[in-house]
């Protein structure tokens, strides 16, 4: 069934593969360990990046991390979560404090576009400076309508939408996936949302 946004725009609603479906509605952070805090600690003022501090990791974001991952690849979920750890393991002093989980949905969408493109593990010190063009999320929507108004979109826009229907991101925990300052985030947003509408009204 069709939702309206913010901007008054007619949007598909996008089921995910697992059940939770919709667009979020707001453009803040949502509750819920999809979000990341609005104010982060300052570089050295965190816990330090230790045994612990992934166990807690993995405790806190492991289940979202695959989530995210088996709505994008199936059966190969599991494997990929585990890849994604292992480069947040090796990567740790990169990872930001209080983004943690953006981090590894980005991390993830790189670990994905190149097991897709070479058909083998990531080396983890060498992470591509963008997805590629083929994403495998379309493959993982039922409905035919909404699949061709998705296939219309550039491969950003789609990406936004979905990190938006799926993961349920926006404000500042999407502008840490996208690697772009909030303002640039909700913008991104704005635009892929008018554009899904724009593509769903000419696929009806």
């Amino acid at each position: 069934m069709p939702t309206d946004d913010e901007g008054g725009h007619v949007l598909p609603r996008i089921e995910s593969p697992d059940g939770e479906n919709g667009l979020a509605d707001d453009l803040d952070a949502p509750e819920g360990d999809a979000a990341a805090p609005e104010v982060r600690p300052m570089a050295g003022e965190g816990p330090p990046h230790d045994a612990d501090w992934f166990t807690a990791l993995v405790h806190e974001h492991e289940r979202a991390l695959y989530r995210y991952l088996v709505r994008r690849t199936g059966q190969e979920a599991a494997d990929l979560t585990a890849d994604v750890l292992t480069v947040a393991w090796r990567r740790r002093d990169d990872v930001p404090d209080g983004a943690e989980l953006p981090w590894l949905y980005r991390t993830a969408g790189f670990v994905v576009a190149n097991h897709r493109r070479k058909g083998r593990p990531i080396p983890v010190e060498h992470l591509p400076d963008e997805v590629e063009d083929d994403d495998p999320a379309l493959h993982a929507v039922r409905d035919e309508q909404v699949r061709e108004a998705l296939a219309a979109l550039s491969p950003r826009d789609r990406q936004i939408v979905l990190l938006n229907a799926w993961e349920g991101l926006t404000g500042q925990a999407l502008a840490e996936v996208l690697g772009v300052s909030r303002g640039g985030a909700d913008a991104a947003l704005s635009r892929a949302r008018a554009r899904l509408a724009a593509a769903w009204v000419a696929s009806d």
